[in-house]
């Protein structure tokens, strides 16, 4: 589940692996491409940290970074299914 603190929605995601852990960022990676707008994240072993908010807005959370989420959850669903 998406938080909002700090100006950021933030997500930590857990995987079974590495290997799947790198697997979904490679996804979220070419989908971020796509709508033009780029996660901060982190990667330890099998875990994601995922903070969004829009740079040139300020460094807020904006409709962009809402839209990113629900597409970022829906790679996981599908990963995770």
């Amino acid at each position: 589940m998406w938080i909002e603190e700090n100006n950021q929605l933030k997500r930590k995601f857990q995987f079974v692996d590495f290997v799947e852990a790198f697997a979904f960022m490679t996804q979220v990676a070419f989908a971020a491409e796509k709508q033009g707008h780029h996660p901060n994240w982190s990667n330890v072993y099998n875990q994601v940290e995922i903070a969004l908010f829009t740079h040139d807005a300020n460094n807020i959370v904006t409709d962009k970074d809402r839209k990113l989420a629900v597409l970022i959850d829906a790679i996981y669903d599908k990963l995770a299914s």
